[in-house]
């Protein structure tokens, strides 16, 4: 028998529990089973054992938390550039985490893999550290007497259990997920905010308008192909505007365009200019010359250059947004003259090259939804109950921010979206009733000083329908061309066959007016520059900043 030496056994049980308590920082449960089955067996005192692996696992957790909060959340709130950061996402995602940690937190600790992103959420979002230390102190202390108490009962048993449930982790741990989702799923269906999400969602799927781009499309697909076997050439819609590049189809230059039509057409064009690529500080000084050499007031409006369904157009009101937006996107900016309005249309034109003149194919009218204030609501809530603007609530409302929580006083009359596009929540109406002989030739004589434009659709704005109707008084901000659409499909009033055989004459017409003008000696571009525009196209919407 070996004599330890003087007051060695007295420190024995503080070593041990020490020792326990840094092995769990390497791994929590085999040091917690290992001192249960030793105490069972009578080689450590229960209280040693037990207190070692509870505040071993505890100060653990602590520190992961400590870690996430002075490490990652100064991260968090670096000025990131909004479309790398989203900073109001980071709010919701405190806030949800306030409502909901307890039970993240305590759920975690008996889901195998969840703790270490849970625990590391906690700091992130900046949980309350005290809140963390009594939540993670219970359920620590349960799991660790919990597994004492089995190795008690169970005593060598266990081991065997142990065995049985490693080999059978992946189902075991399937079946706890399965029966989480179960159990959380049912909680959510007796709140009212996912109640309300759930019935929003199958409403969009009754209504083939809001369907998403991939379902919607397939059939439109399937009549390209049909097309471009006919006419022998998958690219021939970029020969249908020669002026224009890729006919319009894809990574054409907005700019371009309106000064064709301003230097053409200076009385129906609302003025623009370039804004290049460049740092954020200098790009906004010379947004400033630019303003005061053309006297352009606020408010004004910033958009990329290259760009589809609306997406990054910005109506700005002030520098301080002016200046954010420039810190979202370095690409290249149009920025145009406003126009109020208050009447926005879309007019889809075609003309043959061999014919004089030219047809409005289809005319759009554009109605931009808006929500009325009852001194009692919130805009959150205020979309909500509005009949269709509840099937687009999350997107409108990230327009809001925290604005989203503010109650709109009695009668005001708030706007949720500027941009014209369908994509961003506008509401198309079919606009046939706006057409007029005036309007139909005004637009042929704007589009015939357009060198190498036959096919393609007109934004315009307007003040009045007698205006319009006898074509003055109104302002074109943008033209597209081979891609763009005749946009009245999206009447909600129309059926969906209707819609398809508008968009499959719509195809007709620009494949057949690519194939004239490639008889005439302007082919079409090749494949491999239009996927390198489309790629390009695509990176750089991933910069633009959410449209208004």
């Amino acid at each position: 028998m070996i004599d330890l030496p003087l007051g060695f056994n007295e420190w024995l049980p503080a070593t041990q529990a020490v020792t326990l308590a840094l092995l769990t920082f390497v791994q929590e449960d085999v040091p917690t089973v290992s001192a249960a089955l030793l105490a069972a067996a009578g080689n450590l005192a229960w209280q040693t054992g037990l207190l070692g692996c509870f505040l071993g696992i505890w100060i653990g957790d602590a520190l992961l938390y400590l870690a996430a909060r002075g490490i990652g959340r100064p991260l968090l709130d670096h000025p990131w550039p909004k479309w790398f950061f989203d900073r109001d996402r980071i709010v919701q995602s405190e806030r949800w985490f306030a409502e909901k940690g307890t039970w993240l937190l305590l759920s975690s600790r008996f889901i195998p893999g969840t703790r270490l992103p849970t625990y590391l959420a906690a700091g992130f979002l900046r949980l309350s550290f005290g809140r963390f230390l009594l939540v993670t102190g219970f359920a620590v202390a349960v799991w660790t007497v919990s597994i004492f108490l089995f190795a008690r009962t169970l005593g060598s048993d266990l081991l065997q259990w142990l065995r049985q449930w490693h080999s059978g982790a992946w189902g075991g741990l399937l079946l706890v997920i399965a029966l989480v989702l179960t159990i959380r799923l049912s909680s959510k269906l007796f709140q009212r905010s996912f109640r309300r999400r759930v019935r929003a969602a199958f409403g969009r799927w009754r209504r083939w308008e809001f369907w998403p781009a991939w379902l919607f499309y397939a059939p439109v697909a399937v009549n390209y192909l049909r097309l471009a076997i006919r006419h022998r050439s998958v690219t021939l819609p970029t020969a249908a505007n020669p002026g224009i590049f890729s006919g319009g189809f894809v990574g054409e230059s907005k700019i371009a365009t309106l000064r064709s039509l301003y230097a053409s057409s200076p009385d129906f064009t609302a003025e623009a200019h370039l804004l290049d690529s460049a740092p954020p500080t200098e790009r906004l000084a010379t947004l400033q010359r630019l303003r005061d050499r053309h006297h352009i007031n606020h408010p004004f409006i910033l958009k990329p250059d290259v760009g589809q369904r609306g997406i990054g157009v910005k109506l700005i009101r002030t520098e301080d947004q002016a200046a954010t937006c420039l810190q979202q996107t370095r690409s290249p900016l149009v920025v145009q003259r406003y126009v109020p309005g208050p009447h926005e249309i879309g007019v889809f034109y075609y003309r043959f090259p061999d014919e004089p003149h030219g047809r409005v194919f289809a005319i759009t009218e554009k109605i931009f939804p808006s929500i009325i204030g009852d001194g009692r609501h919130s805009v959150e809530e205020l979309v909500w109950q509005d009949d269709r603007a509840r099937f687009l609530a999350e997107k409108y409302l990230q327009r809001f921010g925290k604005r989203r929580y503010d109650v709109v006083p009695a009668g005001e009359i708030l706007k949720l979206i500027e941009a014209g596009n369908h994509a961003q929540g506008c509401i198309f109406r079919d606009g046939s009733h706006l057409y007029s002989r005036e309007l139909e030739h005004r637009i042929d004589e704007i589009s015939r000083r357009l060198e190498g434009f036959f096919i393609g659709r007109y934004d315009i704005r307007y003040s009045s329908e007698d205006d319009l109707r006898v074509a003055r008084n109104f302002h074109i901000i943008e033209l597209n061309g081979a891609a763009s659409e005749a946009t009245n499909i999206y009447d909600a009033r129309n059926s969906l066959f209707a819609a398809y055989r508008t968009l499959f004459r719509q195809w007709e017409l620009v494949f057949a007016i690519g194939a004239a003008n490639r008889a005439r000696g302007c082919p079409p571009l090749p494949l491999a520059p239009l996927w390198r525009a489309w790629r390009e196209n695509v990176a750089l919407a991933a910069t633009y900043p959410q449209a208004d």
